[in-house]
């Protein structure tokens, strides 16, 4: 028996634990695989006992849907009502055909060809009523609505009849199929729990080799990790894992103490190093704050601009006192919608800033026109949108020609977006160029800014809307220039509901 215990002892960790793991595996394997099989079968029976509950259930919301939808587009004319009602009709008929359409002796199974047969006349009147909506025909679609209603009122409690019988019916195979799993599990637990129990014992005869060592070599590690580094590992006379983490971990201890030892010479090196890197730090700091300090404070630009307004009004320098109040009013917009959101009109009154701004420094070079769908006024968008697109048509469009500038903005609903265009009689764009703006690439010229700026816009709109198409820019094609189109997604924004 000692021998055993001797030769057992020189065996390997994953040898010894590896017998309890195969002895555990193939018993449980194979309790497992025998119960699987039974417990799935009787698992895919519960789960389509109630199926056909399921799409009675299905068809009898989608004829809700059908029936809402049919009475708000006769009530209201919306067209999201019709649009809505083509869809459910389309889910509706698709639910119709899972129907039963055979003449069989049973009574769940007639009553659903009677539903789908009637369900065939209900949609005739709906579509009949609609197109009487349509030809404004008050009279037809009138008499149309109570048959509608007798329709509807019939398929629903059809459907709700057979959903009845099925579920009564469903509920007596569900309690005999659960009974029967319920006796495979109890069965299956009793038969795991003496396979358990079995590795257990298996496993503490095993194991009773393998935790004396460890617990001889943890009051070391104890020893060690309280701070006496003299201490040294228990030497094990065995071949396994244990007897060579035994003489690893003493010669680990030999070199921490070395390690300590070099350690200790380095550590006036290290903090001399600290300490000068401490001073560049202080250095670096106190040029970014004196860097800080030289740049102009926004307030101060606005107060000087206030008080240039106030000079001009003494002076009686009208059109001085506006132009300055046109500057103040941009810089101001610039710094308080920096990173949030702003509404079309806002943006549009920073368009007609801009452009007086650089009508009076270019002497009324510039023709501004804009027609604007006032009930879009108030969707909101991001910051910052339309100002460089504007400044970007005139400084790469209008002023590399020589003729009178013309910029033309106009704002419309369209497919539930909102469009907004922008166009200038400048030189137009090359088509490759336009393509690497609308990819959102950044073009660097020396001499020339074409694109920058674009890129940003961009950016901040598709991340805003979550859509990649809101933004286009082209040549004009009636006439020399370019323009650019943003379509904004209507139900992203405040007013959707507004213009539906």
């Amino acid at each position: 028996m000692n021998k055993v215990k001797s030769l057992f002892m020189q065996l390997p960790i994953r040898v010894k634990l590896g017998s309890i793991f195969f002895f555990a595996f193939f018993l449980l394997f194979g309790v497992m695989i025998f119960f699987y099989s039974n417990v799935n079968a009787t698992v895919n029976q519960i789960d389509s006992v109630y199926a056909s509950n399921t799409r009675l259930n299905a068809l009898r919301d989608t004829l809700e849907k059908v029936q809402n939808n049919l009475y708000q587009y006769l009530n209201t004319r919306s067209s999201e009502a019709l649009e809505n009602y083509y869809i459910y009709e389309a889910s509706f008929i698709r639910q119709l055909g899972e129907l039963n359409n055979e003449t069989i002796n049973n009574t769940p199974l007639l009553l659903e060809k009677n539903i789908s047969n009637i369900s065939g006349a209900y949609l005739e009147l709906t579509n009949a009523a609609i197109e009487a909506k349509r030809a404004r025909n008050i009279a037809l679609y009138g008499e149309l609505h109570e048959h509608i209603e007798g329709f509807y009122q019939y398929l629903n409690a059809t459907i709700f009849t057979v959903n009845d019988m099925n579920f009564r019916q469903n509920s007596a195979n569900y309690l005999v199929l659960r009974n029967a799993l319920d006796n495979m599990i109890g069965m299956g637990i009793v038969f795991m729990l003496l396979i358990v129990l079995l590795a257990i014992a298996w496993s503490v005869f095993m194991t009773r080799s393998i935790t004396q060592p460890l617990v001889a070599m943890a009051a070391v590690a104890n020893e060690v990790a309280g701070g006496n580094m003299d201490a040294n590992f228990p030497y094990l006379n065995t071949n396994d894992e244990l007897g060579s983490v035994a003489k690893a971990s003493n010669r680990m201890l030999s070199s921490i103490r070395e390690y300590i030892e070099s350690t200790k010479e380095h550590m006036v090196l290290e903090n001399l190093m600290k300490e000068r890197a401490l001073i560049m730090d202080g250095d670096l700091k106190e040029a970014q704050l004196r860097y800080l300090q030289a740049q102009i404070n926004p307030h101060f630009l606005f107060n000087t601009l206030n008080a240039g307004v106030q000079l001009s009004m003494l002076e009686g320098a009208e059109k001085t006192e506006v132009f300055l109040e046109n500057v103040a009013d941009f810089f101001r917009y610039n710094v308080k919608k920096m990173g949030r959101d702003t509404t079309i009109r806002e943006e549009l009154n920073m368009i007609d800033t801009y452009i007086y701004i650089l009508n009076v420094r270019y002497l009324g070079e510039i023709n501004y026109e804009k027609k604007c769908d006032s009930r879009l006024l108030d969707v909101k968008m991001p910051s910052m949108v339309l100002q460089p697109i504007v400044e970007n048509a005139i400084t790469h469009g209008i002023h590399e020609t020589e003729r009178d500038g013309n910029v033309q903005l106009s704002l419309h609903g369209e497919n539930n977006k909102v469009v907004i265009s922008i166009k200038d009689n400048g030189k137009g764009i090359d088509d490759e160029i336009a393509k690497k703006i609308m990819s959102g690439e950044a073009l660097h010229k020396e001499g020339d800014s074409t694109g920058i700026g674009l890129d940003n816009v961009i950016s901040r709109l598709r991340s805003y809307f979550n859509q990649e198409d809101v933004f286009v820019i082209r040549n004009r094609e009636d006439v020399a220039g370019t323009e650019v189109i943003l379509y904004l997604p209507m139900d992203m924004v405040d007013e959707a509901k507004k213009l539906a």
